[in-house]
This record gives C-alpha cells, sequence and structure tokens, in this order.
C-alpha cells in the first residue's frame, strides 16, 4: 500500500512539474523581449517612452559605437529620469563592428525595433527575419526600387516563419485624420468619393516638415546621414510614406489592395531644399560637411537636399496626389503641417493646419451644395460620431462646418507611437494581424519607389 501512495505521490509531482513547465513556457511566449538594431532616427526611442505590461523592461541594443547610439540611449536615459511617470528601461548594450550578426547569434529578444539609417533597413528587415525574429520598422522600409524585391521576399519569408512585419503609422491616430475617414463613410454626409482628375485629384495630402525641431522638450540633434539622401531616403519615399498610407486607408478601409493592378503612377517630381554651413552646424554638432555629402553641395557652403517630393497616381481609379516639403526652420509658433482633402459627391473634407488654425489640425465639412436639407442630413448623422466621441460639436463656417474637437481628443504626435507598439503588441499576442495591412505595405511602397523612379528620370 505504502508502495502505491509513494507511486502515486511521485506521478503527481511529475504531473506538476509539467504544468509547471508548461506554464512557465507560455509566459515565455507571452512576454516581448526587445531589441533595438542600430538606433539613429530618434522614434526608435520613442518606441520607448512607454512602459507596456507585456514588454520586458530588460532591451538589447545592437550598434557600430558611434554617436548614434549614444544619442538613442541619452533620450532612453532621459525617458527613466524625468519626474512624470518615469520609464523602467535597463539598456544591454553591445558596440562592435559586428552587431548584426551578434543579434542574430545571442538571440537575447524575440522582436527587433529598427529606426535609423535607411539605406541599410531594407537588409536588416530581411536579415532579422531570417533570423526568426518578429520585426516592428519604422518608415520607410526601403526607399529605392531597387530594394522593393527585397522587401517582397522579406514578407515571405515572415509569412513562412509565421513572424509579423510590420511599420509604424502613427498619423493614424491623429484625431483629425480619424474624423475625416469616419465622416467620409457616412453617405448622407460625404456622398461617395469622386474618381477625380490629374489637375483636381480626389484626394491630395500634403505635409511640411522642419530639420531644426524640438522633440521631447529639446532640440534634435540630426546625424549628418539624415540629410544625405542616399542614406535616409529621398523625401519623396519618406515621409510620403504616411500619405501614401492614409489615401489607402482612408479611402479603401480594411480593403487589401493588390499592387499590380490597383496603383498606377502617372507623374512624380522633386527638388531640393538648401541649407547653409552655419544651420548644418546648429543641428549636427559638426562644423563641416562630411565626405558624403559633398555630390550635393554648391559653392562649399549649401547643401542641396532632395527632401522634396510630389507624387500623383491613381488608386483602383481614384485620382490621388502626395507632396512633402522640407523647410529648415518653422515660424515662430508652428510646427510640422498637414493639408488634407478628401472630395465626395455631397461634401469634401478639408483638413489644414495654418495660421488661420494657429497651426492646430482642424477639420471642415464643405458641402457641394449648402442648403437646409443638407445641414438636417449633417447634423442627424453628427450623432453617431458624437456617440464614439462625446462633446465633438459642429461650429458654421462661411463654406460649411468646422468640427470642433475638445483637446481630450488631441495627442502629440510623440504620443501616437504608443498606440502603434499597443497594435503591434496585441497582433502579437493573438498570433496574427488584419489581412489587408500586408497586400497594403507592398502597395503603399510601390507607389513610393515607384514615384521616385519616374522623378530621378525627369531630372
Amino acid at each position: 500500500m505504502k508502495r502505491i501512495y509513494f507511486t502515486t505521490a511521485l506521478i503527481l509531482l511529475f504531473v506538476i512539474s509539467c504544468l509547471s513547465q508548461k506554464n512557465k513556457t507560455v509566459q515565455n511566449i507571452a512576454k516581448v523581449r526587445l531589441i533595438t538594431l542600430d538606433p539613429g532616427h530618434f522614434h526608435a526611442a520613442l518606441v520607448q517612452k512607454t512602459m507596456y505590461p507585456i514588454v520586458d523592461p530588460v532591451v538589447h541594443v545592437y550598434a557600430p559605437n558611434g554617436s548614434d547610439v549614444q544619442l538613442h540611449l541619452n533620450r532612453i536615459n532621459a525617458y527613466n529620469s524625468r519626474k512624470e511617470e518615469p520609464t523602467k528601461w535597463k539598456e544591454k548594450v553591445y558596440t562592435g563592428s559586428d552587431f548584426l550578426e551578434k543579434m542574430l547569434s545571442e538571440k537575447a529578444g524575440n522582436v527587433v525595433v529598427i529606426s535609423g539609417n535607411n539605406k541599410l533597413k531594407t537588409e536588416y528587415i530581411d536579415r532579422s527575419l531570417q533570423g526568426g525574429f518578429h520585426v516592428l520598422a519604422d518608415k520607410p522600409m526601403v526607399i529605392n526600387s531597387q530594394n522593393f524585391e527585397l522587401l517582397k521576399n522579406a514578407f515571405q519569408t515572415a509569412k513562412d516563419k509565421n513572424l509579423l512585419l510590420y511599420d509604424i503609422m502613427t498619423e493614424r491616430f491623429e484625431i483629425t485624420t480619424i474624423l475625416q475617414k469616419e465622416l467620409s463613410m457616412i453617405p448622407e454626409v460625404f456622398g461617395n468619393l469622386q474618381k477625380g482628375t490629374p489637375d483636381q485629384p480626389a484626394v491630395t495630402k500634403e505635409s511640411v516638415h522642419h530639420f531644426y525641431k524640438s522633440v521631447s522638450g529639446e532640440i534634435l540633434t540630426r546625424p549628418a546621414w539624415f540629410m544625405d539622401v542616399a542614406q535616409q531616403g529621398e523625401g519623396i519615399v519618406d515621409v510620403t510614406t504616411h500619405l501614401v498610407d492614409l489615401v489607402q486607408w482612408e479611402c479603401f478601409p480594411e480593403q487589401a489592395l493588390d499592387y499590380t493592378k490597383d496603383v498606377q503612377v502617372l507623374s512624380a517630381k522633386r527638388w531640393p531644399t538648401e541649407m547653409t554651413i552655419s544651420e548644418f552646424k546648429k543641428i549636427t554638432k559638426l562644423d563641416t560637411f562630411p565626405n558624403y555629402l559633398k555630390k550635393d553641395i554648391v559653392g562649399d557652403t549649401i547643401l542641396n537636399i532632395y527632401s522634396n517630393g510630389e507624387i500623383n497616381y491613381t488608386l483602383r481609379g481614384v485620382h490621388a496626389k502626395v507632396k512633402v516639403a522640407w523647410n529648415y526652420k518653422a515660424p515662430e509658433g508652428a510646427g510640422d503641417t498637414h493639408y488634407s482633402i478628401m472630395r465626395g459627391t455631397k461634401a469634401n473634407l478639408i483638413i489644414q493646419q495654418g495660421a488661420e488654425q494657429k497651426y492646430i489640425p482642424s477639420l471642415y465639412v464643405e458641402p457641394v451644395n449648402n442648403n437646409p436639407e443638407y445641414e438636417n442630413s449633417l447634423k442627424e448623422r453628427f450623432k453617431t460620431i458624437q456617440t464614439k466621441y462625446p462633446r465633438l460639436g459642429l461650429k458654421k463656417t462661411e463654406k460649411g462646418w468646422e468640427v470642433i474637437i475638445p483637446d481630450q481628443y488631441r495627442e502629440s504626435h510623440e504620443a501616437h507611437f504608443a498606440r502603434v507598439m499597443q497594435n503591434f503588441l496585441d497582433y502579437l499576442k493573438n498570433g496574427n494581424m488584419p489581412a489587408w495591412e500586408v497586400p497594403n505595405m507592398l502597395a503603399k511602397y510601390y507607389t513610393t519607389t515607384k514615384g521616385l523612379e519616374i522623378a530621378l528620370k525627369n531630372k
């Protein structure tokens, strides 16, 4: 009898041990362990401006030695030491010429965050996926048509290995863009999206950015390579990534696009921003232009940066235009700005962010036929938006209405990184993401790289 009890006890201990090990394994799978690869852009740090319960506070950093990685660590340290809601990240850093191979061999985490020199980014993405890591990459994932094929292969690798590859699209969380999309989906308010023409596109999105800017309360120090389009990418393939993404996201919500059939790039152009050596010094802390920038220098003191571009294209027959411009510094009290118009058969939905709006993004509804019948329909259907976003209002203007947006819905650009990160973490937890995301990322990067290809032919 004792032997039976003893045997039963051993079996119970074995079962408990197995169950304990199983739970431990589940916990390990559920815990996200971040790796930061060669951080050179401040977006790499913004992903860590917030803590996440599912993410381990220990983050492994692999990078070449130099100022880029030090600036990144300084930003993380600033988040850890701030007075309000300090973070608790513990950065374990490896620097050396073999940093990529070291990362792949050590496998210290399961998610690689990539935000830095765009010349190498597509290769970093591909190698990380081949190594079995999930990847969260800053835009742009690719900066030329040659590497677009490599990006396609990377998505195939992610599919084959059951991994997630996702890019950081913060602008989907800007409240005026969200509301523009919501209103465009109400037929009584917007009607149907027009097809437009090359001269008057159905959708236009334009943004203005600045090299000299403040991030997290301090003037941003930019790496010198940021001004080299061979490394950062031209403006037409960089910031326009956001604009092309929003065109797809708003015009064809949750629909998978096929870039081989749905996208036709009609024309594109590019032009430079001129930066003096003194302006260059202020944002890089360097006294001279590096040798790799000499190809873009005019008269020894002026740097031509091809950070501006425009693409005219159709998406499923809908004419769209995206345009990005970079100035050196914003006017006093201003910052980066965004303009957008969606033309409907009943109304145009317009986002403006100029001096009249005190540089705050504002959304307007401008009806094609402004009459009492439309006004009644707008106010009645607007109630459905108000149930989702309480305290939204409508204010009569000369051409229609302004959507009054309470401050509670306005978040900073920096705060949007936490939103993207949380989405990505949810996808990891569920083991998948929406089926339309991957084909639409491919459509987006085909549009930008094809646009650059055409613009270069026209120079």
